[in-house]
Order: C-alpha cells, then sequence, then structure tokens
C-alpha cells in the first residue's frame, strides 16, 4: 500500500503532485493554522507528514500518531516547531530545510523601507480619497535614500543581502554584531562595524532587526532603544516580534519617539500564540503591516516546498533524507 501522507495546510501545486508520485496525500485545507484537534486526526492516520514553520509538534502529538515514520517540516530551524528528541525516541525520522529566502526576505525588508521613506500606503490612501491636484505642492513630501544611514541589527545572510540593495540605493550601511566581519568582507559589501548597539540606534535613518531571534536577541529593542533613536529615523523588522518589546514600540511611535515603522512579524505569533498585531497599528498613518511574508513569492515557496517533498520522498525509500536532523534513527 502506498504511504498516507498528511500535509498540514495547502502547498504549492507541484509539490503536491510530487507527494501523489510516491503516497495518498491529504491536504488539511485552510488558511489558518491547523488547530490541534484536526492535527491528531491527521497525525493519527499518517505515515508521514509535511509540516510548516507554524505549526507546533510535541510528544503529546506524537503519542496520538502510531504509524507515523517521518516528520518533514518546511522550516530552517525546528525550535518550537518539532520535538526532535521525543521523536527520535519514538524512530521518527525529522527534516528541515535550507536557508533558502535570504534574498526574498531582504526584498521584503528593502519594500518596507522604500515604502516609509515615499510614504507609499499614505500616498495610495491620500489619492484615493481624491486629494491629489498638482504635483509640486507641498502637501505631500517623500524622504530621499542616497546619504541616509541604515543600520543593521545583525548581519547574516539575510542581512549581507540587504546590504547589497541599500548601498545600490547609495545609503551609508552600518552593522553591529558579536562576531565582526573580516575587513575584506566589509570593504566588499561597503558596510561599517560599529561595536556598540546604542552607537548604531543614534546614528541610524533606519533601524532594521537582521538578527536571529535566540536568548539574547530576547526584548533587544525595548523603551530605552527606542528613545536613543532620532526622531526622524524608522524601524524595520523583518526577523522576528520577540526581539522587540512591543508596548515599547507603541509608544515610541504614539509619542514619535521615532518617525514610522515596517514590520512584518509581531509579538503574537504561531507556534506561540494566534497572529495577532496590537490593533493600535492598524489606526497609525505612519506604519507599514505585512503578514509575515518574507517567503511568500511563488518562486521562494516552489523550492522550499519541493525540497521538503525530496525529504518525504527519500524518508518513503528508506533513505536518509538531504536535510535530516536525527540520522540516528537510522542506525
Amino acid at each position: 500500500m502506498k504511504p498516507h501522507i498528511f500535509v498540514v495546510q495547502p502547498i504549492m501545486p507541484e509539490a503536491v503532485a510530487a507527494l501523489q508520485e510516491i503516497g495518498t496525500v491529504e491536504v488539511f485545507e485552510s488558511e489558518r493554522v491547523i488547530d490541534r484537534p484536526a492535527l491528531v486526526h491527521g497525525l493519527s492516520r499518517a505515515d508521514y507528514v509535511f509540516s510548516l514553520g507554524d505549526t507546533t509538534i510535541d510528544d503529546e502529538l506524537l503519542a496520538s500518531a502510531p504509524k507515523l515514520k517521518g516528520i518533514a517540516a518546511m522550516a530552517m530551524g525546528l525550535t518550537g516547531v518539532v520535538d526532535v528528541e521525543a521523536a527520535t525516541r519514538r524512530k521518527i525520522a525529522v527534516s528541515k530545510i535550507p536557508h533558502y529566502i535570504a534574498k526574498t526576505t531582504c526584498d521584503l525588508t528593502m519594500a518596507l523601507i522604500l515604502g516609509l521613506a515615499w510614504r507609499l500606503v499614505e500616498a495610495d490612501r491620500f489619492t484615493r480619497a481624491g486629494r491629489f491636484h498638482q504635483e509640486q505642492s507641498m502637501t505631500f513630501l517623500a524622504h530621499s535614500l542616497p546619504g541616509k544611514t541604515a543600520g543593521l541589527v545583525g548581519l547574516g545572510k539575510i542581512g549581507v543581502e540587504l546590504a547589497k540593495r541599500l548601498r545600490a540605493f547609495e545609503l551609508d550601511v552600518i552593522y553591529t554584531k558579536r562576531e565582526r566581519l573580516p575587513e575584506a568582507d566589509e570593504a566588499a559589501l561597503g558596510v561599517t562595524w560599529v561595536p556598540e548597539l546604542d552607537e548604531v540606534l543614534k546614528a541610524s535613518d533606519y533601524v532594521v532587526i537582521a538578527a536571529n531571534y535566540n536568548p539574547s536577541t530576547h526584548l533587544l529593542i525595548g523603551e530605552r532603544e527606542f528613545r536613543l533613536m532620532k526622531p526622524t529615523a524608522f524601524f524595520v523588522n523583518t526577523g522576528r516580534g520577540r526581539i522587540v518589546d512591543e508596548p515599547a514600540l507603541l509608544k515610541a511611535l504614539r509619542e514619535k519617539w521615532i518617525a514610522g515603522a515596517g514590520l512584518d512579524v509581531y509579538w503574537n505569533e504561531p507556534p506561540v500564540s494566534e497572529p495577532a498585531p496590537p490593533p493600535e497599528l492598524f489606526t497609525m498613518d505612519n506604519v507599514i503591516l505585512t503578514p509575515h511574508i518574507g517567503s511568500a513569492t511563488h518562486e521562494s515557496r516552489q523550492m522550499m516546498s519541493l525540497r521538503n517533498a525530496e525529504n518525504i520522498a527519500a524518508m518513503a525509500r528508506g533513505e536518509r533524507p538531504p536535510d535530516i536532523v536525527n540520522p540516528e534513527v537510522y542506525d
């Protein structure tokens, strides 16, 4: 009999087709994150599960999945996503995917920076309201990018790609991180290392969170840090919501300590909780909000889902998948 493959949310059709070549595929059809009862029901019948980074699979859920042989998570990190230790005890193979989204995430980040500089959301509303009369009035002014300073908090794969784009728009780019890049790499990227976060915050016209979320970056940016920023500066976060003290951000925007913000991530997000950006943000014209879409291009999602399907195909053949995280289950 063909293995039963349970997919926790709709995925790219190319990946569904690839899975159908190796098994019977059941897709949970919902635009929302699958709820726990539905996940229990799906896992109870599955030989393999195609999971997403927003779906938590813990030991209790694994106990309800007697047939389960493998979990392929379409995620680059599994902390809070899959209980790998529990899966390994049960001889369940677990895989993740490589980091495919550096360029797409930095493109979104650049779009937020441009949108803030040019007040694009405000400009759209302004025009739709019938307020446009002539192009040289002082009614609606934006901000030029050349000569401004972008400060990157962190400089990993996404930050490196972002630095290239920022330099193309003639911004000066400074960054801070625990381990400085080699000077030759800094010169090639055209970036300058600043050892202290405080100095980056004080100097930047655009402060961009490009750091990973971990215990050292939890609540890294709070009221003190927002007060260090220029009142003309914009804050952009496409990293993780819990790097930022969200009430402090709201206060900074409300009291105009900073000029505005571009946000793709929020404090309340799965797998922690249901997505819920603070409603106060919806009323602010100087804020651009996107629904955590750093990987949401046709091209990136196709690449991610096909790689995840490839991991399941290898599991079904009894082989170690290319992105296995607990190879000991095959020993």
